[in-house]
């Protein structure tokens, strides 16, 4: 299979005109390598999961980088933190933009080293895995065009291009996750613990965080629960989707929902079995609003820019699923795993907008095939959430 264009590709593009270096983070297996030897063919390229060329960076920064006269692709920086301040001696004396791209899994790593020593030389491009729009331009389909399918497979590059069976890349994934990069970061000397705290945030999908009512499941304290949680959320396993503050007379939810940046690990957690089982499953809504809200993400990060999405929800349990914030301007969202539209799904837009007194356009997202315009919200696809514009 050829390489699948990813629409971070315009905003690589964009950061190599303006700064020396540019960091790609990303999950582990996001395509964060194939992207940079894919845009950049004619620059070296080595990797510090090479442990001959992790021993020479460390041994002798400076000796290691000067093979690079004209820069070079350094895979999982993050792993030599004294290479940050010979990277800043070198492009602070040459003065040529776009010449050491950088790639790291693990975000804390890379963002402290990076303020330490790169601060304002660096553009950052944080890489998701596949758009559905990125997999559609492509010519890949979903087998049988439902979304279940999708929900299942998630969108991690390595399912699609070595054409596997989801449960099994997924049930490799959490194993090299666990065994390489959380005992890196953290004490964690039961690892069955870990795994089930990872469960329990898959059953979480889509729900209010409550941070000690998970820490009792799991039989771990508040602050280990926290701490797991920031874990997860650094290496781009999980994501906190903030309330917004907006109250409009109203007492506010004021801690954030938990959703995973990719629907198939958390199917694959939660042991989800085909496409079956998830029409009947009772987290099938919660992770259809999970995979939208998670494309919506992917569509600010493609773009080099942070996240603008919150959630709405009053002591009532009148809920908004996804606010917009542009600027002054807040567009809101209802998400609907049916594939049906039913008259009770404007309840909430309805209510919402009376209260804010919002002109902007509101948009429901349902798991249909036909996309329009109904009682002035714009009704659409699944497969056209793309075209909401944050």
């Amino acid at each position: 299979m050829g390489i699948i264009k990813r629409e971070a590709e315009f905003t690589l593009r964009e950061l190599v005109k303006g700064y020396p270096v540019v960091a790609i983070t990303g999950p582990r297996q996001s395509g964060k390598t194939t992207l940079a030897r894919h845009f950049f063919k004619n620059k070296p390229y080595v990797s510090l999961e090479d442990p001959d060329e992790l021993e020479f960076s460390l041994d002798d920064p400076k000796g290691f980088l000067s093979r690079f006269p004209k820069g070079a692709i350094i895979d999982e920086v993050q792993r030599n933190p004294k290479i940050f301040s010979y990277i800043q001696t070198i492009v602070d004396t040459n003065k040529i933009m776009g010449m050491f791209i950088l790639t790291g899994s693990q975000h804390f790593g890379l963002l402290s080293h990076i303020t330490q020593s790169l601060a304002g030389r660096v553009g950052f491009i944080q890489l998701l895995p596949f758009t559905i729009t990125e997999l559609a331009k492509s010519g890949k389909v979903i087998a049988d065009g439902k979304y279940e399918s999708l929900l299942i497979k998630g969108l991690y590059p390595p399912v699609y291009d070595r054409n596997l069976d989801a449960k099994y890349w997924y049930s490799n994934y959490v194993m090299t996750y666990i065994e390489r990069d959380v005992r890196q970061v953290l004490n964690v000397k039961e690892l069955n613990q870990f795994q089930k705290f990872i469960r329990m945030c898959a059953a979480r999908v889509g729900q209010v965080l409550n941070l000690s009512a998970l820490g009792n499941d799991c039989g771990i304290s508040h602050n280990t629960a926290r701490s797991w949680i920031s874990v997860l959320e650094t290496s781009y396993i999980v994501f906190l989707l903030p309330p917004h503050h907006s109250n409009y007379g109203k007492r506010l939810v004021k801690s954030p929902k938990l959703y995973f940046h990719d629907t198939g690990l958390a199917a694959w957690l939660l042991n989800i079995q085909d496409e079956d089982h998830m029409a009947i499953h009772p987290a099938k809504g919660a992770l259809f609003e999970n995979f939208i809200i998670s494309e919506l993400i992917k569509d600010r990060y493609n773009k080099g820019l942070l996240s603008n999405l919150y959630f709405w929800r009053d002591s009532s349990g009148i809920e908004i699923d996804v606010i917009i914030e542009k600027g002054s301007i807040l567009v809101p969202v209802e998400i609907k795993s049916s594939q049906t539209i039913v008259q009770d799904f404007f309840k909430n837009l309805t209510i919402w907008n009376k209260l804010s007194g919002s002109k902007a356009k509101s948009y429901m997202v349902y798991g249909g095939e036909e996309s329009y315009t109904r009682s002035g919200i714009h009704i659409l696809s699944w497969k056209d959430c793309h075209k909401i514009e944050n």
